[in-house]
């Protein structure tokens, strides 16, 4: 306000503060599976954002929005994914310390927010009521500054299961549509289901999940009927016969090697059978599928341990014993001979030295 207007009392004209609208979020595409953890936590929205809860399996395209959420109690790199403002799930622990850096550089040069397109999947009447709702996005690695296939591998990828699921529509080579003719609980009723599937499949990644679903419905029933451990052995011996075509297609989906139970497992098994030989040669055709391209290093290194574990009982097996002495039993007496007189003369056995003179010389002497 100037001079004048202050001497007429002229009012200054009122400015208003009009906040600048949130940046829109700059929405990134690709071809490889990043997973959303802790839904489980979240499925009331998760619902909401698929239009409601239903009986049939859900598959609904969705844009979600990646933030970092330093003040998070529990991790300082927490990055948050929420879709249409819903709060959905986190990355894992291990994945944002890997894209944090990543996201706060796309943050800047984007000027805003990023997002990733993906998928809300799950649902379907199981056994237990309705199945849960997950969340995956499809994004490129590069543009995060990480090599490519550098999905949840460090933290969330095991089995593959979720990530292959996830992609099945778009990636034509194999159908694990098959999974819902399963309980999803590992059943006895599973096992015809699967040889069923398995005697008509050919696809290798098909093969090896149904493979992995076998061998934990035989175990799960090993109280049930007494043939279920020699069916897992059997089916065991079966799925490693065709790793070596698996591992390749594993690879080239993954660009890994998930965890594979089968050689943790058949560990066990010979374990504790006390089957050292055999459980040596099941970790070690395990350490060779894995190499050096497992997707979980702790997978390795629990095969590592219980080699070393395998080797010191084989050691110990190949190790003479030591000579026994005979047991003395508690009053069996002995003859001795006197070496001062010559005569004989008893005594009650006992451990340690013989003596060599009867009591009437050693009296004497």
């Amino acid at each position: 306000m100037g001079i004048l207007d202050r001497v007429l009392g002229r009012s200054a004209p009122e400015h208003r503060f009009t906040p600048a609208s949130p940046a829109p979020a700059a929405v990134l595409d690709g071809y490889q599976t990043l997973e959303v953890v802790g839904e489980s936590h979240y499925q009331d929205a998760l619902w909401h954002l698929a239009g409601g809860r239903c009986s049939e399996r859900v598959r609904c395209d969705v844009r979600a929005v990646l933030a970092h959420e330093p003040a998070n109690l529990h991790d300082s790199n927490a990055i948050e994914v929420t879709i249409d403002g819903h709060r959905v799930g986190y990355l894992s622990r291990e994945d944002a310390i890997v894209y944090l850096p990543g996201l706060q550089r796309l943050t800047q040069e984007h000027g805003g927010p990023i997002a990733l397109q993906g998928q809300i999947v799950g649902g379907g009447e199981r056994l237990d009521g309705i199945g849960m709702l997950g969340v995956f996005l499809d994004h490129d690695p590069a543009d995060f500054g990480l090599r490519t296939h550098h999905v949840a591998h460090i933290g969330e990828l095991r089995t593959g299961f979720s990530q292959a699921l996830a992609t099945d529509l778009e990636d034509d080579s194999y159908d694990l549509s098959w999974a819902s003719e399963l309980s999803g609980n590992a059943q006895p009723s599973d096992i015809a289901v699967l040889r069923r599937l398995l005697d008509a499949e050919t696809d290798p990644i098909d093969r090896h999940f149904m493979f992995l679903d076998l061998q934990k419905c035989l175990y799960r029933s090993r109280d049930a009927f007494a043939s279920a451990l020699e069916e897992f052995d059997a089916a065991c011996h079966q799925h490693d016969s065709e790793m070596d075509t698996i591992r390749s297609a594993l690879y080239e989906k993954f660009g890994c090697v998930p965890v594979i139970e089968m050689y943790r497992q058949a560990a066990i098994r010979c374990q504790k059978a006390r089957d050292w030989p055999t459980m040596r040669s099941w970790i070690e055709r395990g350490l060779s599928v894995y190499g050096s391209d497992a997707a979980r290093p702790e997978a390795v290194a629990d095969l590592e341990k219980r080699l070393a574990y395998a080797d010191s009982k084989i050691a110990a097996a190949s190790r003479p014993r030591a000579a026994t002495r005979p047991v003395v039993t508690q009053g069996e007496v002995e003859i001795l001979l006197c070496v001062g007189c010559g005569a004989e003369f008893r005594r009650v056995r006992t451990r340690g030295r013989k003596p060599h003179r009867c009591p009437e010389c050693r009296a004497a002497a």
